[in-house]
């Protein structure tokens, strides 16, 4: 499984690539009376560094959850929110936002992703055993 506490990213679209640091995840009704699981990450880029919170609203994110069968779990939502900050910092989308929300759409496909990752655990510890 990938891991969402520590990873690196990109390159963007200036060939630039990032190491990622996982911050915190906390419902953001106590931080910004939002409906949503936010997850903050921190980035560098040789001296450049920058915070970004991406939020998962909470009626979308149950939705996902219980139309692909997961539970939702906080590293379950760290790397949905993990896979849509790779996938800002690849195609420049929404860089210069501190605080990015993902839609239904892409966390249906962040979810195909996770699956997929999950299966391959499966399949790769049933292997060596």
């Amino acid at each position: 499984m990938q891991n969402f506490r520590d990873f690196d990213a990109g390159p963007d679209p200036f060939g630039q690539m990032w190491h990622i640091r996982f911050n915190w995840l906390q419902t953001a009704i106590s931080i910004r009376h939002s409906d949503s699981v936010d997850v903050k990450f921190l980035l560098e880029s040789g001296p450049e560094s920058l915070q970004k919170t991406v939020s998962l609203p909470l009626p979308e994110l149950l939705a996902v959850a219980r139309e692909g069968g997961f539970a939702m779990s906080d590293a379950w939502c760290s790397r949905l929110a993990m896979l849509h900050l790779k996938h800002l910092i690849s195609s420049g989308e929404d860089m210069e936002k501190d605080l990015v929300t993902v839609s239904a759409k892409d966390m249906t496909a962040h979810s195909a992703a996770v699956r997929e990752w999950e299966a391959g655990e499966v399949r790769r510890i049933r292997g060596a055993a």
